[in-house]
């Protein structure tokens, strides 16, 4: 029994949804966001929630069931309410700035690292040593945090370096003299 997949999603009232055969589309407030789910997995809706079932019981169609479950309940989440992921810039002349949609980041290479947000995605340095990112798709925010991080990850003898907000770097200790 999957513990995960048999719980309903509920719709909020600002949300629309709209099902053909697999195909699984949501607007809200935020945007809207379209998903085709497996063969295996059927989908009805009911009153103001949808709910989930599988055709049989093997591992594989299991682990769809869970999954499908979760991937339509973050695009309802997306949708409503949003998404976003916090950056910071740590080291001495580390800066962002924000012109439209692309994004300058001075990292402490020999040139500027120029990032152009995809469609979708929100942009925000407040400060300049801040970067926020913020969607309706869960996968494509973590994807473009991810994607700016990796410019310049953290680094662990000083801790310079692109790190999400909540992240804590493990620093180690140094060269010792003999």
């Amino acid at each position: 029994m999957s513990k995960i997949g048999n719980n309903p999603v509920a719709i909020p009232a600002s949300v629309k949804v709209s099902l053909e055969k697999n195909k699984v589309t949501i607007q809200g407030p935020k945007g809207t966001l379209t998903h085709l789910l497996p063969s295996e997995i059927e989908i009805k809706m009911q009153d103001s929630r949808i709910e989930f079932s599988r055709r049989n019981d093997s591992n594989y169609h299991k682990a769809l069931h869970g999954t499908s479950r979760a991937l339509v309940a973050n695009m309802v989440k997306g949708v409503s309410q949003g998404y976003s992921k916090e950056l910071s810039l740590v080291g001495v002349g580390y800066r962002a700035e924000l012109a439209g949609d692309r994004l300058t980041l001075q990292l402490g290479f020999s040139h500027p690292v120029v990032f152009v947000s995809p469609p979708g995605i929100k942009l925000d340095a407040p400060g300049g040593v801040k970067i926020t990112v913020t969607g309706c798709d869960k996968e494509l925010v973590g994807m473009v945090a991810a994607k700016i991080r990796s410019f310049r990850p953290p680094e662990p003898y000083k801790g310079k370096g692109i790190r999400y907000t909540e992240e804590r770097v493990r620093k180690k200790a140094g060269k010792t003299a003999a």
